[in-house]
């Protein structure tokens, strides 16, 4: 069960390692009944590993004398029906303590930190019902042996222990791979509990080590105790224990081995293929937690560290919004934004009667009105490689050559501003602007307190380029530029462009020659 809102899985088809186990998403109902096939099935398949190497060890591995006519006529009729009756036992067990501990699967609500722990322990207690039915196993058996046959008892029980070990160990790790959904649930919003992590990684390892090399390698030894103790033991008969304890020692060690990579492989894959995605750009990613070990820290860490850069792109994508992106990446890229003189263009565009408008038409009309207008200018003077630097009311102010380098600013602005005119005039037909373009040496960085920072451009070209917007609203094309801008503009833009008369306007001491579209 996922939280609300979250984002969309990585790895949909296998969230958990193995299409077996399902998709996320599934209903508890269907969870339900998947668990109890796969555990049904992987109870009877290792107790059926665990026989095997049962029969392997007695018959041809540990010596001792052939059990006795009636000895093997009680085993040949007790050693099945035990078999089914404790696979039967076994499996209702099993389902009734599995049932208990996830009850608050089927009532669709979030586990509780009690419910996490037992959930997460769930598979060492079903694996400790397995150890009760095999000892009881052992119990029978070696005390049926002693009664018959004194003499073999104790490889009786050796090769019973064995094969306990090897059930128990191959069941702990299939039943762990069959609850990594209820344990994904379980931890879907939070790390495992801490208490769990000091037999976490490291002591499975050992552990399985120890069952899948050490004991084997045990019985090796053992084996050779009782050759020794026996005392005649042809070389016939050494060689087939050895080959036949090497074979058990060789599946043994490969499928337990095999499994205990597969449990560690899958949650490590798992944050393997996110990153692939998180560095593809694609942040919209979390992975289902369903390791009890660091590796499930390490899978909520990974949810916990794409959760942290969605945000922080969520930032600086609302950050860009009211500065820019160019801004957001000077400040992200430099230290530069302290204040620092350097050529830009400016562009400035105002709307003509814009108090008549607000007095003529409804308050949403006039806003829906104004976010066309804006969106036209923003539009375009991003096109052109520039940046809205503010909005005033009616008015915007651009800037293209700050905070990031533009090789032909006043270029750029010009043809912003001829194009703007053009889309203004065709998709605005209700409402008219006017547009001045300059360029000069303007200072740009950041101004204000420590607690409010903003980003914006101070000189003379601002103030010109301000004046020039007052003038254009008086001319047909509603767009005047300064010479300045022009001659500093590549042939190319320069060419839409021609001279005309020299202005003085207000707030400045020198005329400004002033350039019209052609």
């Amino acid at each position: 069960m996922m939280s609300q809102g979250s984002p969309e899985l990585v790895l949909e088809r296998r969230p958990f390692g193995s299409w077996l186990l399902g998709p996320v998403d599934q209903s508890p109902r269907v969870l339900r009944l998947r668990l109890r096939v796969l555990m049904m099935t992987f109870s009877i398949g290792s107790n059926l590993i665990g026989a095997a190497v049962v029969f392997v060890l007695a018959v041809f591995v540990l010596p001792g004398p052939p059990l006795v006519d009636q000895l093997q006529m009680l085993e040949a009729i007790i050693i099945p029906a035990y078999f089914l009756v404790a696979v039967v036992i076994g499996c209702f067990w099993s389902t009734r303590m599995t049932r208990r501990v996830t009850r608050w699967v089927d009532e669709d609500r979030p586990a509780t930190r009690k419910d996490q722990i037992a959930t997460l322990r769930l598979p060492l207690r079903l694996t400790l019902i397995e150890v009760f039915l095999w000892l009881l196993a052992c119990v029978i058996f070696t005390v049926m042996t002693l009664v018959l046959q004194p003499e073999n008892a104790l490889r009786i029980a050796v090769t019973i222990v064995d094969g306990a070990i090897v059930t128990c160990a191959v069941s702990y790790l299939l039943t762990e791979f069959a609850l990594r959904p209820v344990a994904a649930r379980a931890l879907v919003d939070s790390p495992p509990p801490r208490r769990l992590l000091s037999a976490g990684l490291k002591a499975r390892t050992v552990f399985f080590w120890a069952v899948g090399s050490g004991v084997p390698v045990a019985g090796l030894m053992l084996a050779a105790v009782l050759a020794l103790i026996e005392g005649e033991v042809s070389p016939t008969r050494l060689s087939v224990m050895i080959l036949a304890l090497g074979m058990v020692v060789l599946l043994n060690g490969w499928l337990l081995t095999m499994l205990a990579a597969k449990s560690v492989v899958a949650p490590v894959r798992s944050v393997r293929n996110a990153l692939t995605l998180i560095g593809d750009g694609q942040l919209d990613v979390r992975i289902p937690v369903f390791d009890g070990t660091e590796l499930g820290s390490l899978q909520a860490g990974f949810n916990k560290m794409a959760e942290g850069l969605r945000e922080r792109e969520r930032i600086r994508d609302l950050f860009g919004r009211y500065v820019g992106p160019e801004v957001v990446r000077e400040a992200l890229t430099s230290d530069r934004l302290g204040g620092e003189e350097r050529f830009a263009a400016v562009l400035f565009v105002d709307l003509v009667g814009s108090t008549e408008l607000a007095a003529e038409r409804a308050p949403t009309e006039v806003v829906q009105l104004l976010n066309r207008f804006f969106t036209i200018v923003v539009d375009e003077v991003v096109r052109q490689g520039g940046f809205v630097n503010k909005f005033a009311g009616d008015a915007a102010l651009a800037v293209f050559g700050a905070p990031a380098e533009l090789p032909d600013a006043a270029g750029s602005a010009l043809r912003a501003g001829r194009t703007l005119a053009r889309r203004l005039a065709e998709e605005l037909p209700e409402a008219t602007a006017g547009i001045g373009v300059t360029a000069g040496i303007v200072v740009a960085g950041t101004v204000g307190d420590v607690r409010r920072h903003e980003y914006t451009v101070i000189g003379d070209p601002v103030n010109e380029a301000a004046r020039l917007t007052e003038l254009a609203k008086s001319t047909p094309a509603r767009l005047i530029a300064s010479m300045t801008a022009v001659d500093e503009a590549a042939p190319a833009e320069a060419a839409h462009w021609h001279p005309g008369d020299q202005v003085t306007v207000r707030g400045r001491s020198e005329p400004t020659h002033l350039a019209v579209p052609q």
